[in-house]
């Protein structure tokens, strides 16, 4: 039976507002350990993500993270996942649209987050238990 996205997903979604700037939106995801935040439009009731990249890029390009804002920053035209993808779903998914991170969505409403890295530490644990060992 497949890895669902439920399994590997993070629940700890954090969520900002498009106002919050660079280093507000960097102080959280330090804080909560995390690569990427939702970001919440109230005006548009969209969901974008805002990553560490996009604040990476952001610091490379000179700009300041007092100043930028994460509307500024937020890629838009997201992919979204549900808990019942497949890991092999979602990975091809991140794969083809050149991302790292899936809002995973229960109707509207954005319950967690999975990465590359969830996915990589899912399949490692199914293969060490499929030759017997454990990882210490």
């Amino acid at each position: 039976m497949p890895t669902l996205v439920r399994d590997a997903m993070t629940t700890v979604v954090l969520t900002i507002g498009p106002a919050h700037t660079l280093r507000q939106a960097a102080a959280l995801m330090s804080a909560r350990r995390v690569g990427a935040a939702v970001v919440f439009d109230p005006d548009t009731s969209g969901l974008g993500i805002l990553t560490e990249r996009d604040i990476l890029n952001s610091l490379g390009a000179g700009q300041d993270p007092d100043r930028e804002t994460a509307q500024s920053h937020t890629t838009t035209d997201v992919v979204f996942a549900t808990e019942e993808w497949t890991l092999e779903q979602a990975s091809a998914a991140m794969t083809h649209g050149g991302f790292r991170h899936l809002i995973v969505l229960d109707g509207q409403e954005p319950i967690g987050v999975v990465s590359v890295r969830d996915i990589v530490r899912c399949w490692t644990c199914e293969a060490e238990e499929a030759v017997g060992t454990v990882a210490v």
